[in-house]
């Protein structure tokens, strides 16, 4: 029966072909998976069958193997590649009954022996299928990821030229042009994800994106496709609950590195320790000091040295005082309200000031040194201690 059915295997596996084609919609499309080589698939796993079947042996599950294999790098679903590979078994089996009916020899007895022989040998088969399915995917999942993460960080520095940006924007499933945006999150430790949760988040909102995990900071390349976009983005990481700096919108891909410059500019200027999200925008000058923390910290001791030199107590005051009132757009009363003191206290320590450092807040140019000279005090990178 074997020998026989082996002899008529070409016209076989084209009935097997045709009828998987018929009903997995995954198998219709030519382009993915041509008859010709559906139907040497089928041709090859049927032999292999009918041989075992005919000699016996140790099972040769090779063409199995090599069916998984295949489906896995052409992107048919495993469930759809299984459900061809029963269609393909009952049809032998229905062929094997039939060709049991012409040899009276053939007893039922025998062929009830022989099924669990078979259907045994086919989920054996099926289990090669499927194996060598999840180690192709995984494989190839794992050089996707390897080749998208040095996409990004081709983008992220610059080394990537002008005629690979659409095909970098095509695989990293970003719009080939702008505008977007960079976050730059401080990691706690390395390998922490701040933003864990931020990708599926932004691509439920309809805001495509691209990651690189470093030791010390998570960064994210963002697309804004639409008005209302930077503020859902920004919505989105603020939710995070991470340290998240945030640059200017840009257009061309690549602008990119001096996009992460201001993000990381921004996240180094966001005050205190809490979780937060600062916009380069928000506070440009505050973005210019933190660009230039050596000069900073010069424009620092040439204005406020008289005001830093000054016992801790004091200075401390001096240096409060003189940032309630510039956050209050220099409305002494709304800065004695956030310090609980009397706007007579508030306008003694301006005036101490500028006793102590020579110059008038009334000054517009006076003002400006002392604003920046204020945020150097502040930043972390200056160089200048507070008191605090």
């Amino acid at each position: 029966m074997a020998a026989a059915l082996q002899a008529g295997l070409p016209e076989l596996g084209e009935r097997m072909a045709l009828r998987i084609r018929a009903d997995v919609t995954a198998y219709q499309d030519e382009s993915l998976i041509r008859l010709d080589s559906l139907r040497h698939s089928c041709e090859a796993n049927a032999g292999l069958i009918l041989t075992h079947v005919r000699l016996g042996g140790t099972p040769d599950a090779s063409s199995a193997h090599e069916t998984g294999r295949l489906r896995a790098e052409q992107g048919v679903p495993l469930a759809d590649t299984l459900h061809a590979y029963r269609i393909g078994s009952e049809l032998l089996w229905t062929e094997i009954l039939a060709e049991a009916r012409r040899h009276p020899e053939v007893t039922d007895d025998l062929l009830v022996s022989q099924s669990t022989m078979f259907w045994s040998l086919s989920g054996l088969f099926a289990e090669a299928v499927a194996v060598a399915y999840r180690e192709t995917a995984a494989e190839l999942t794992s050089r996707g990821q390897a080749r998208r993460s040095a996409l990004v960080e081709a983008l992220f520095t610059g080394i990537i030229t002008d005629r690979t940006l659409w095909e970098a924007a095509r695989e990293l499933g970003l719009p080939e042009h702008g505008p977007y945006a960079v976050a730059v999150a401080a990691t706690g430790t390395p390998g922490e994800e701040p933003l864990a949760g931020a990708e599926a988040a932004l691509r439920q909102a309809h805001l495509p994106s691209a990651w690189r995990l470093l030791p010390d900071e998570q960064l994210a390349l963002i697309a804004l496709p639409s008005e209302t976009a930077e503020r859902t983005c920004l919505r989105i990481l603020r939710d995070a609950r991470a340290r998240v700096g945030f640059s200017p919108a840009f257009r061309s891909l690549r602008d990119t590195p001096r996009a992460l410059r201001f993000a990381r500019l921004a996240l180094a200027g966001l005050e205190g320790t809490a979780p937060g999200v600062a916009r380069f925008d928000d506070n440009p000058l505050a973005m210019v000091v933190a660009a230039a923390p050596a000069e900073a910290a010069h424009l620092a001791e040439v204005v406020l040295r008289p005001v830093l030199d000054l016992p801790a107590g004091e200075r401390t005051r001096l240096l409060r005082t003189l940032e309630h009132w510039f956050a209050a757009t220099g409305s002494a009363a709304a800065t004695a309200r956030n310090l609980f003191v009397h706007p007579n206290t508030v306008r003694y320590r301006l005036r101490r000031v500028e006793e102590l450092t020579g110059r008038s807040l009334s000054d517009p140019r006076a003002l400006a040194d002392m604003g920046a000279a204020l945020l150097a005090v502040r930043s972390p990178g200056a160089g200048t201690t507070s008191g605090e």
